[in-house]
């Protein structure tokens, strides 16, 4: 049992089988996200990323309501008198979403309700983006006369293109599910009833592969959305050291033998 295991906390983690959730547990607040849920994300992923039993996380809410509705503004409104206050915010939403984009393990955004200003920052760092009909997304720092970090507007792009992501930014405008889906800023809509389902079925096709493979595409990808263009040392050894491995000799003989292969490695 951990400190991020306790599911009266604004943040908690559990572990079913191969699936680990992260569980944003603000529910009277809609998750609005604090200084403090920002400082204790990356704690909490760190337990997630080090646990063997887990191949795939999932981000969720603990209510249907809200995935987030962003900042907590009453906090804002006291963080805008204290400049030390703003630094240090400004540092936990940095790290906590670089933890995030960052994590060994893949991860999936289950997304229901508002998701909205660093509530859809949590959500356009996971690798991918399931939501619900139902579901609006909104980037609203227009709104309050303050600006989305370097680091995220970049996320946004990569996902979505300059063009739609100054459409967001400059209206502060709210979009619906099925606009998300249609413009990229989600992967998957379902009916509210089977999400979750098929969020979990999807981790679980994650979780049967080569986690060998999947960690070193998702290294490969991140090196790539980070700058870079081709292989170096590094990439080139993940390359070669992967037909030495366990999960190589595995694949290989499933394939030859006919059956569903068994990979082992986990590290």
């Amino acid at each position: 049992m951990n400190e991020y295991s306790d599911k009266t906390k604004s943040i908690y983690v559990e572990v079913e089988g191969s699936i680990g959730s992260l569980v944003l547990n603000r529910a009277r607040k809609r998750n609005a996200m604090s200084e403090a849920m920002w400082s204790a994300l990356p704690k909490a992923l760190e337990v997630l990323d080090h646990d063997t039993r887990v191949r795939v996380i999932i981000v969720r809410s603990s209510s249907p309501e809200a995935f987030s509705a962003g900042a907590d503004i009453a906090e804002l409104e006291v963080i805008a008198k204290e400049p030390a206050r703003q630094e240090s915010n400004r540092i936990a939403i940095r790290e906590a979403q670089r933890a995030l984009a960052r994590t060994k393990k893949p991860t999936i955004a289950q997304i229901s309700g508002s998701c909205m200003g660093g509530g859809c920052g949590l959500a356009i760092h996971c690798d991918m983006r399931f939501a619900a009909h139902g579901a609006r997304f909104g980037i609203t720092p227009a709104k309050l006369g303050l600006i989305y970090p370097l680091n995220d507007t970049k996320q946004l792009m990569d996902l979505i293109g300059p063009a739609k992501a100054k459409s967001m930014l400059f209206t502060g405008r709210v979009l619906d599910a099925e606009e998300a889906l249609s413009i990229g800023l989600i992967d998957e809509l379902y009916g509210a009833g089977e999400l979750e389902q098929k969020t979990l079925s999807f981790a679980q096709q994650i979780a049967s592969v080569s986690q060998y493979s999947v960690r070193s595409i998702k290294t490969i990808i991140r090196r790539i959305l980070d700058g870079q263009v081709d292989d170096d040392a590094a990439t080139a050894e993940m390359f070669r050291a992967a037909h030495e491995g366990v999960d190589a000799a595995e694949g290989v003989r499933a394939f030859l033998e006919k059956r569903a292969a068994s990979f082992n490695w986990n590290d």
